[in-house]
């Protein structure tokens, strides 16, 4: 069964038009889908050999869940689809940032057992099958992104390609069956909807719907990822409409959005924002885990969000440092994080000029760094870092990687080895 629907999402992946369009070959199209599909299956294989060191068992978890919801779906298919709205507690659907008791919080984790739950209508609940599916399913995320930064970059596609498809942690987490790639779906086509019809200045119905759709999976498998988000789609929209410098129209915005988070408690104690990610923090606290590390405690103020705003930024950004490697996943973090630092620093001294700064670039730096900041601020386990930040990582490392002169950079290298 499994070589089945391998092979028949291998020829799909070709007849795919989203795909085809992207200017990918035949061959490409069925490497990358193989790659998903192989990382997939390590995910899986991982989640039962490594899970409790390194924190893999909610992706069995899940699978297991979606049995039992297998089998409701086949006895009872209205209770099925009703029971998503199920609500026990006492405030009803009000708690929407809060980390227990919520069925905001809740519906992330129903939503997606009962989509493995119809997978399993095709799988006969084989979680590896379900691997096959899910990779098609979410090999939509990357093309759209690489749709996208390959118009901003028309000539340099090969470097375009390799950072979308093969940084590592993005093509892991993404590929293994969690909420991690439908999240990546789901923001990959607001972006790539949103870029094109502002490059055209054309919105039809069909395009809004994309959009708005895109950003419901996100709001649906972790909601607070919509605050970052919405203004850094606000600040990208004026930016393009405005003839003034992109920069000091975001620079504007988020210094609103600043105001606002922490002010907003003033106008409904409910929009209380430190404190839900005061909460957040001490949530994954109480978590403790092999790859948590200590961290100062966060208090609901600006002071508080200024003393540790180091210690969020290295946490999201730069680590895992080698020091804390302790088992295989971690120590492939490591690696590939001091990669990264490397490709920044060629960067930083052997870049392609470029035109100022677009409104698109401005959107995945402030977005990417409000978010890796968020994450900072609220986790202390470093195997969940790593699994949050992978879904941005790309528009940090693709921009990056694209404006390397890398024939110069051959170039010197060849140099010093000849010397």
């Amino acid at each position: 069964m499994f070589a089945a629907y391998l092979i028949f999402f291998a020829w799909l992946v070709t007849k795919t038009k989203f795909f085809t369009a992207s200017g990918l070959t035949t061959s490409q199209l069925v490497i990358i889908f193989l790659l998903k599909v192989m990382a997939g299956i390590l995910y899986g294989w991982i989640g039962v050999y490594y899970g409790e060191m390194a924190q893999m068992v909610d992706t069995w978890g899940y699978h297991y869940e979606s049995l039992k919801e297998y089998k409701l779906l086949t006895s009872n298919p209205q209770l099925f689809f009703s029971s998503i709205f199920h609500n026990s507690y006492n405030d009803g659907y009000t708690k929407f940032l809060a980390v227990e008791n919520s069925w905001w919080n809740d519906l992330k984790g129903t939503f997606f057992v009962k989509a493995l739950a119809i997978f399993n209508l095709a799988s006969f609940g084989n979680y590896y099958v379900n691997v096959t599916f899910y990779s098609f399913i979410t090999m939509f995320g990357p093309i759209a992104l690489y749709r996208v930064m390959k118009d901003v970059y028309p000539n340099r596609r090969l470097p375009v390609l390799l950072a979308t498809f093969l940084i590592p942690s993005v093509l892991y987490w993404t590929s293994g069956v969690h909420k991690d790639g439908v999240i990546f779906v789901g923001l990959m086509f607001a972006i790539y909807h949103m870029y094109f019809g502002l490059k055209t200045n054309r919105f039809p119905v069909l395009r809004i719907i994309a959009i708005c759709l895109g950003l419901l999976l996100v709001l649906v498998l972790r909601n607070f990822l919509i605050i970052p988000i919405l203004p850094a789609l606000f600040a990208w929209v004026l930016a393009t409409k405005l003839k003034i410098k992109p920069t000091y129209t975001f620079a504007g915005i988020y210094v609103v959005f600043v105001i606002l988070f922490f002010t907003a408690r003033y106008i409904h104690p409910r929009l209380n924002f430190p404190e839900e990610v005061v909460a957040r923090q001490e949530a994954f606290l109480s978590l403790g885990g092999g790859s948590a590390v200590d961290v100062n405690k966060l208090q609901p103020s600006f002071t508080s969000f200024m003393q540790n705003a180091w210690q969020a930024f290295s946490l999201s950004t730069i680590r895992p440092y080698p020091g804390d490697v302790k088992h295989l996943l971690s120590l492939a973090a490591a690696i590939e994080i001091n990669f990264l630092l490397l490709i920044f620093l060629l960067f930083l001294i052997w870049r392609v000029p470029a035109k100022p700064i677009s409104p698109f670039l401005l959107f995945c730096l402030f977005l990417s760094f409000s978010v890796l900041m968020m994450i900072g601020y609220s986790v202390n386990i470093l195997g969940a870092i790593v699994r949050y930040r992978s879904i941005f990582l790309s528009l940090l490392v693709i921009p990056v990687v694209a404006r390397i002169d890398w024939p110069r950079v051959k170039r010197m290298v060849l140099g010093e080895i000849n010397n």
